[in-house]
This record gives structure tokens, sequence and C-alpha cells, in this order.
């Protein structure tokens, strides 16, 4: 299993589906990043994990 970069935040409640929508996608198209979890909690506020995958570079001779 490879290694990850995790980046974590917090969305309000009064921010739209649609504008949280946006947000990911733009994480994941420009950042290469992924939804790991996203926890919405009874107060309406949203906790938002993503991950990439760490790629190593072998130094070469």
């Amino acid at each position: 299993m490879g290694e990850y970069e995790l980046q974590q935040f917090e969305v309000s409640r009064t921010e739209s589906r649609g504008a949280v929508r946006r947000l990911l996608t733009e994480h994941a198209e420009y950042g290469g990043w992924e939804l790991a979890r996203l926890r919405r909690y009874p107060d309406g506020t949203r906790r938002v994990w993503l991950r990439r995958r760490i790629i190593r570079v072998m130094r070469t001779l």
C-alpha cells in the first residue's frame, strides 16, 4: 500500500451542496486530491478529508 498525504478542512453549514461539489472538484482536477472521507455533523457543518498519493522519485546515478 502506498503512502498518502492528507488534507483536512471544514465547510460551514451555510455553503450549498453545489458550492461544496465545486470545491472538491477543483481540488481533484488541479491538485490531484481524492475524497477519503466526508462527515456531516448534526449542526450542519461538514468535515472533509482529502488524500493524494506521495510519489517518491528514485535517484539515478
